[in-house]
């Protein structure tokens, strides 16, 4: 996941460079300057939550049985903010997107490849338990945060990374219901892993996966 999230990310950083596509929009960037299209990059949540994943992989990678306060923080931030990236882009944004040649590879890879595959080899391979109440309860500190910058961000610049949360063509109330219902998702999602976490069976390292 690692390798594929790298992949993913590394050919939308240089496409952006090059003031190629958007793997978000579809758009060319090339009348953007390049700082404000990597400021931009950096504030979509998609980009956000691959990053979370890639660090989460590695680490496990590294260490299958890698565990500590933080960083199941940030294990669960990364299987809830890819997973929210995957039904969202799905149901809402896919259908009004562009995409072709290389960003859609890229795109791919970042709305696709890595919600499913993330999932399935937490699935296969965890580490868990390791999702308890208070994990939960400052997992959501990221997505508030999240949604503090964007509306903060477009204030001062006029730009929203996604069509749902565009002040300047939705209004601040039609914006603030979509960010809520996306946020319950996010409440349900985190609450099935949670759920899920307590009985599929224990995976804490490789020794695990020659007991059964």
């Amino acid at each position: 996941m690692a390798l594929v999230v790298a992949a993913s990310l590394g050919t939308q950083v240089v496409l952006l460079l090059a003031g190629g596509a958007d793997a978000h929009t579809g758009d060319d960037q090339a009348a953007v300057a390049v700082g404000t299209r990597l400021v931009r990059l950096l504030g979509y949540f998609t980009i956000q939550s691959n990053l979370l994943v890639l660090v989460t992989s590695v680490t496990l990678a590294l260490d299958p049985q890698r565990d500590g306060g933080t960083w199941r923080v940030l294990r669960l931030d990364a299987l809830l903010g890819i997973t929210v990236t995957g039904l969202v882009y799905w149901t809402l944004l896919a259908p009004v997107v562009d995409l072709r040649g290389v960003a859609l590879a890229a795109g791919l890879g970042l709305h696709l490849v890595s919600p499913v595959g993330t999932l399935v080899v937490w699935w296969l391979s965890g580490p868990r338990p390791r999702i308890a109440w208070p994990t939960v309860r400052w997992a959501f500190l990221w997505p508030l945060v999240w949604v503090a910058y964007t509306y903060a961000h477009g204030a001062v610049s006029g730009w929203y990374p996604y069509p749902f949360i565009d002040v300047a063509a939705l209004g601040y109330p039609r914006t603030l219901v979509a960010v809520a219902v996306v946020l319950v998702v996010g409440v349900l999602v985190v609450l099935v892993l949670r759920w899920l976490d307590g009985r599929l069976r224990p995976s804490d390292g490789p020794s695990d996966w020659g007991s059964g």
